[in-house]
């Protein structure tokens, strides 16, 4: 295999955490004295950070187009307080062939690195509890950069702490968050379907590949004879 590293998405490629996010989201809104929204709904609005998140769920709750800083600042430190401890005893699933496409990563002697928008604090425990944490020789949270994705900043950063070159690493992920990210960043991406792509069809995305699963983007990236 040519790729000295493998860096991964977190929400939506490796783990379906859509029941702990909606379930932190939910609370956070009752507190407030919002009505629930629908699992469905949050689904499309994760992607870029948690504070995007919880915006796009103020403004659908108030039908604002802005939101009060006040309500936003209350709403970010419930969120916080809700999805801990959510994760802390999560109810998200690993997604099926993630441990077996891993796995046949490391075999090929990659590098793996989870880069994603999720904030630092949540990511170890949600590794730890999905039984994932062992594999990755690196996180890059949402706050670890400056910028987070669809910025380059994160993929470059990875590859600078891994010590690959970015021709040398793979992106696989579930957005245009990652695919944007990794083609400003010059590393080849690779995208599943079955993710949270803001609503949106990956197929319309820009990306090298899509891949059902983790176990096919690893046996595509065997079988990729491009050199660097």
């Amino acid at each position: 295999m040519r790729y000295k590293a493998v860096l991964f998405d977190l929400d939506g490629t490796l783990v379906d955490s859509i029941p702990d996010i909606a379930q932190g989201a939910n609370l956070m809104l009752h507190d407030l004295g919002f009505p629930s929204l629908s699992v469905d709904l949050i689904s499309t609005f994760v992607g870029q950070g948690t504070h995007h998140l919880i915006d796009l769920c103020l403004k659908q709750v108030t039908e604002q187009s802005t939101i009060d800083p006040d309500l936003q600042q209350q709403a970010r430190i419930l969120f916080a307080q809700h999805y801990d401890h959510q994760t802390k005893n999560s109810i998200s699933q690993v997604f099926p062939d993630v441990i077996a496409g891993i796995e046949k990563f490391q075999k090929a002697g990659c590098l793996l690195a989870v880069v994603t928008n999720k904030p630092m604090q949540f990511v170890p425990d949600l590794l730890r509890l999905m039984h994932l944490d062992h594999y990755f020789d690196l996180l890059v949270g949402g706050d670890t950069c400056a910028e987070k994705k669809p910025h380059p900043m994160p993929f470059l950063y990875a590859c600078e702490k891994l010590g690959v070159l970015p021709a040398q690493a793979l992106v696989i992920g579930d957005s245009g968050n990652d695919s944007v990210a990794a083609r400003r960043a010059g590393i080849d991406v690779l995208l599943v379907p079955y993710g949270y792509n803001e609503g949106k069809d990956v197929q319309d995305l820009d990306c090298d590949g899509i891949v059902s699963s983790i176990v096919a983007a690893a046996q595509w990236a065997a079988q990729s004879n491009t050199t660097s």
